[in-house]
Order: structure tokens, then sequence, then C-alpha cells
């Protein structure tokens, strides 16, 4: 009898094999002109392909971004399903979900997260600075240069003024950064959202589509701030007595944000279908930029390689949930949320990819390198 190590593995190449024959009926369909009909094999091809990764070590991380493509896959083939249940428009859940995200994120943090300010303040100035810089000066850019809609535009703004999201914390501890400094950025540069999101959104965003400061700022505190300290009492009060919540919350985040962008892909679809490749360049664009800006600009100010690592994924990476949210508030989530429906799976992915070179490579080892070549430089 197979052991059930060997069994498990079977299964897992079964489940890829399969996966292939369904992206193959899929092409064989789209070339004898009945793509509309593909929806349920290219469903079926990324949710057996995310389960197929799960037995790979170096893959099973990008299951859950595959799993996001199976959901906006659904949406954009069967919109209906996604935007109304009877009366009930599911739009109505994106800020509660994101309250319940908040709330979590809550839980998993506590006071000791913002002490990291006193104990690393010139990471945390960096950090700040180039996140609340470089990225919506990108998004303004690259809106600007792709001549987007006025809507769409504001998204792509709105996506770069958002803080850094939680998944920058598990890619910092994959690409052996500075964790502490990693949560400590995250935690701060989210409450100061409430003042920063709509300060930038409205100098940079302000073209584009009248931005009410004060309203924004309103919605940003109560998607992200009452939340996060509820969440923060939580822990406080129940640490440690929880155990079941505390591994259930991550997957009802997961759930929550693939809900959050199906539901806008479903409200956003016919722009989707007209401009969907290029907001995909300009996300692939102003993610790049993001890491290499965020790492160089710590390398600027003289940070070690495991600071200069997180930096530049804390810039890199977004909080698409948070932008939705924003986006709702504002009426617009079928236009001015596209942009963080788009960009929120492709931070995932090229997080993962550049967490999982990044540890590969020993940051003391990067340090000496670049200590011997600053060294060369001066003699």
């Amino acid at each position: 009898m197979q052991n059930p190590q060997k069994r498990m593995k079977k299964s897992y190449k079964i489940l890829f094999v399969l996966s292939l024959i369904s992206l193959l009926i899929s092409v064989v369909m789209i070339l004898i002109k009945r793509g509309a009909e593909t929806g349920p094999f290219l469903v079926f091809f990324f949710v057996l392909l995310a389960l197929a990764l799960r037995g790979h070590q170096v893959f099973k991380g990008f299951s859950f971004t595959i799993l996001i493509f199976a959901a906006v896959t659904a949406s954009m083939f069967y919109p209906a399903f996604f935007t109304t249940i009877g009366d009930f428009q599911l739009k109505s859940l994106i800020v509660p979900l994101l309250q319940l995200i908040m709330f979590g994120m809550g839980t998993a943090m506590s006071i000791k997260d913002f002490l990291g300010v006193v104990k690393m303040p010139r990471g945390v100035l960096v950090g700040l600075a180039c996140q609340f810089s470089i990225m919506p000066l990108l998004g303004f850019s690259i809106a600007q240069l792709f001549g987007f809609e006025p809507e769409i535009a504001a998204g792509i703004v709105l996506i770069g003024s958002s803080p850094s999201g939680l998944a920058s914390n598990v890619m910092a501890y994959l690409a052996k950064a500075n964790l502490a400094l990693s949560v400590t950025l995250t935690a701060v540069a989210t409450l100061l959202a409430p003042l920063m999101t709509p300060l930038l959104m409205k100098l940079f965003a302000g073209q584009f589509v009248p931005i009410d400061f004060w309203t924004m700022m309103l919605s940003i505190t109560k998607i992200v701030i009452f939340p996060i300290i509820a969440g923060l009492i939580f822990n406080r009060i129940f640490h440690g007595k929880t155990q079941w919540f505390d591994k259930a919350m991550p997957l009802v985040s997961m759930a929550g944000i693939a809900l959050i962008i199906t539901i806008i892909t479903a409200a956003g679809r016919d722009s989707l279908l007209s401009i969907g490749l290029f907001l995909i360049l300009a996300a692939i664009i102003h993610n790049a930029a993001g890491y290499f800006l965020g790492y160089w600009g710590g390398r600027l100010f003289k940070m070690n390689e495991k600071d200069c690592r997180t930096i530049a994924l804390e810039v890199g990476m977004q909080n698409g949930g948070l932008a939705s949210g924003i986006a709702l508030e504002m009426g617009k989530v079928a236009t001015i949320g596209l942009a963080p429906a788009v960009f929120g799976p492709w931070m995932n992915i090229s997080g993962s990819s550049l967490a999982t070179w990044w540890r590969d490579r020993d940051p003391d080892s990067d340090d000496k390198e670049t200590n011997k070549n600053n060294h060369d430089e001066i003699k």
C-alpha cells in the first residue's frame, strides 16, 4: 500500500493534469469560435490549478491568487450572479467585509507593534515617506501617460494613495526582511490613512473627479480605525484564549478579499472588457516601479539589506481592499473601484515572486557585497 504522502502527491498530479485538460478544452472552444461557452472550463482550470499548487513547496503561495482568478473569471462570464440576489445589491457587502478584515488585522496586532516608531525611527520615517510620495506620484503619472477616463484614472491614484496591506507582512517574512519594521510600517501607515489618503487624493486626483476631503476622511475612519481599535481591544482581553478564532480570521479575510474583488469585477465588467489589458499593464508598471524605487529609496538613506527589502515590499504592495471600500463610499465602485480590483491580485503574484527570489539570497551577504562595492568606489 502507498503511504499517505505518496497518495497526496499523486492526487496533486491528477489535479494538475485535470487543470491542463480544462485549459485545453477552453483553447479548443475559442478556436472553434465558441469562446462565450468557455466560462465553466476556465473556472475549473483555475480552481484545479490552485488545488494542485498546494502540493508544491515553491508555488503553493500562489494558490490563493489563482483562486481569485477563478472568481474573477466567473464574475466576468456570469456577472448577474455577483451583482444582485433578488433586490439585494451585493456591493453593499463590501464595507462590512472590509470592517471585518480590519477587525481581524487589529486582533493580530498589539500596542507593541506601534512602539517600532521609537525603536526604529529612521526605518519608519523613510518607509512612510516613500509610501506616501512614490506611489501616489506614480499613480498620477501612469494615469496621465495612459490617458484613462477620469474615474479610471482616479482609481489608479487611489490605489497609490492607500496604505500598505497585511500581505506585505507575509511577504517580508518570506523574503527574510525586517518583519518587525514591516508590521510597524503597516500599522502606522494604516492609522495615517484617514488623513493622508484624502489629502493625496485631493492633490493628485482632484483634477479627475471631485474629492470631498472630510467625507473621505470619515469613510476611512469608519472602515479602518474603528474596527482596528475594536480588534486591539479584543486581542488585549482574549489574547491566547481563542486559538480557533486566530486560525479562522486569516481564512475569513482571504474569503472576504476574494468576494470583494469578484463583486467589483462583476460591477465593472463592461469597462474591463474595453480597457482591461491597459489596466493590467498599468498595474505591472506601478507595482514594479514601487518595489524598485522603495528599495533604492532605502539604499539612498543607507539602510541595510533587510530594511531595504521591507521598504520595497511596503511601498510596492497597497491595501486594495481599502481602496475598493473608498470607491464604494464615493459611489463609483464600477469605475474608480476597477484599479484596486485589478492591482490587488497582481500585487499578490509579484510580491510572492519577489519574496521567493529574495528568500534564496542571504541579506547579510548582500550587505557585505554592497559595502565592498562602496569601498571599491571610494578607493
